[in-house]
């Protein structure tokens, strides 16, 4: 039986015209289980079993609760695989949530890195362009002083 949790399902009981039989009506169940409601529950259940094989005639009241213990512990199934998605759900969240964190940590770490060597490749662009000019003036100085030996 599967579907959604918070479904509501009508159920009715008939018995058919030979009165053996009890016909449930919007619940479908396996061969198993319709197995296990037929076998007895207890010892003395056997005997009792017996004589009802005889009558000929369903204990239908039996039935129902059998039914109905099915039901029940079919609900209690559902409702511990939906705890576990749950508490599963949670853990998976929690597990996001600090893999989010680490990722923006991260982000922000290369962030700062990446704007640490743009600013110190303007500071040796700058260097640079200083040495630069202190080579021309050096270099026109030179010239100058070549051009008055060459004079002399």
């Amino acid at each position: 039986m599967g579907g959604g949790g918070s479904s509501t399902r009508r159920v009715t009981f008939e018995a058919d015209e030979n009165e053996n039989i009890t016909v449930v009506k919007g619940v479908r169940l396996s061969d198993n289980v319709i197995d296990r409601m037929k076998e007895p529950s207890s010892p003395g259940g056997r005997a009792h079993s017996q004589q009802r094989s005889a009558s000929g005639a369903v204990n239908e009241e039996e039935l129902k609760k059998r039914i109905a213990e099915e039901l029940a512990l079919e609900r209690a199934r559902r409702d511990s695989e939906a705890q576990k998605r749950r508490f599963f759900g949670k853990l998976l969240e929690r597990e996001r949530a600090a893999s989010n964190e680490h990722l923006a940590r991260a982000i922000l770490r290369e962030r700062a890195a990446t704007e640490e060597e743009r600013q110190k490749a303007q500071r040796f662009a700058k260097q640079l362009e200083e040495k630069d000019r202190e080579l021309r003036k050096h270099d026109a100085y030179y010239k100058e002083q070549l051009a008055r030996l060459e004079e002399r």
